[in-house]
């Protein structure tokens, strides 16, 4: 698992709009936080947002996949891919990830 500096760039400009975004690499991947709440992960070079029951259906309608930190094992973490079109996108990308900072925020 990393992330590159260029796709890290690229999440960070394509979130601009929305201010407040920060990041920290961490295992080999990348958190992204806004008001001290991480609300996506980047591995791989592929970014996923925070999903919980009010979300996650449309993430699985998009064809999205949850976070799978080992390969070769089954366990999964409450992130999914972001769908590609919504990735290119910034104005989308905020709304969506809007939604994953409220579900952080809930806890």
């Amino acid at each position: 698992m990393a992330v590159s500096d260029a796709f890290l760039e690229y999440m960070s400009d394509q979130l601009s709009m929305w201010g407040g975004v920060t990041s920290r690499k961490m295992f080999g991947g990348a958190g992204l936080y806004r008001e001290g709440k991480m609300f996506a992960l980047i591995a791989d070079d592929a970014a996923y947002l925070k999903v919980d029951n009010s979300n996650r259906e449309k993430y699985l309608e998009a064809g999205s996949s949850p976070f799978q930190p080992y390969p070769d094992k089954p366990n999964t973490m409450p992130y999914y891919e972001i769908p590609p079109d919504i990735l290119e996108d910034p104005n989308e990308l905020i709304l969506w990830a809007e939604e994953s900072l409220a579900i952080q925020k809930k806890k």
